[in-house]
């Protein structure tokens, strides 16, 4: 009996760990994502070719956490249709997964296009435009609802000895959705925005070393500023 109540009541307390831990994550997350959808929606950014992405990141990021958060919370009080419903069990980690994995491409987008716009390399820097964004962004949905097509079949609802009962139905299908949510998701983007991060540190310090100031002084007979240098030049000149 004693086994039996502590196991009752680790999961009475896990229960509430999910649904108020959930609430909160929930709220700061929509109320920050929608923060940043109104401000990047105004006129004088969306011109620019990073904002759009992040603006697209940020809906993104939205639409997941409607996804994901919101039957996780309803699950708690066992009113979570997903869990019984096999259509709405497939389309909410179909579109969890999928929003997830776009809103984290965007965000790589994003530092890439800070690497080319702060490129010294002309033909880089014209690379960085709005239209080239909005194609990225196309082609990271399509990219990304390709790879995650495979959750409407592998998912399915009313599942037991499971950790939730709308979960992956077989072994292969559980390994395949984990490795692409690890790897494709957080992994791959996490690493090239930081490669690239670096590269943008590179990019300014070379513009920084390719802009050499001209010393110059004041020719106190005729009251002229001449460059220093332009003086040296006309000395070695006279020599």
């Amino acid at each position: 009996m004693s086994e039996a109540n502590l196991i009752a009541l680790l999961n009475n307390d896990s229960i509430q760990i999910n649904r108020y831990f959930a609430i909160l994550i929930f709220l700061f997350g929509i109320t920050g994502s929608s923060c940043d959808i109104l401000v990047l929606s105004q006129r004088k950014f969306r011109s620019n070719p990073c904002t759009w992405l992040f603006l697209m990141s940020s809906v993104a990021f939205f639409i997941s956490i409607l996804g994901g958060i919101v039957s996780r919370v309803l699950s708690t009080w066992e009113i979570d249709l997903t869990n019984t419903n096999q259509f709405l069990c497939k389309i909410r980690i179909f579109v969890a997964l999928n929003s997830m994995t776009v809103a984290y491409w965007l965000i790589l987008l994003g530092t890439i296009d800070r690497w080319l716009s702060s490129s010294i390399n002309a033909n880089r820097r014209r690379m960085s435009s709005l239209k080239n964004a909005q194609r990225n962004t196309i082609f990271a949905v399509i990219l990304s609802t390709l790879i995650h097509i495979q959750e409407l079949f592998c998912f399915e609802a009313n599942l037991i000895n499971t950790p939730v009962k709308c979960y992956s139905k077989t072994e292969i299908c559980g390994i395949i959705s984990d490795l692409c949510f690890a790897l494709i998701t957080i992994l791959c983007p996490l690493c090239f925005m930081l490669i690239f991060g670096l590269m943008i540190i590179s990019n300014i310090r070379q513009s920084r070393a390719r802009l050499h100031p001209t010393p110059m002084k004041i020719d106190s007979h005729t009251n002229q500023i001449r460059s220093t240098v332009g003086v040296e030049d006309q000395n070695q000149e006279k020599k």
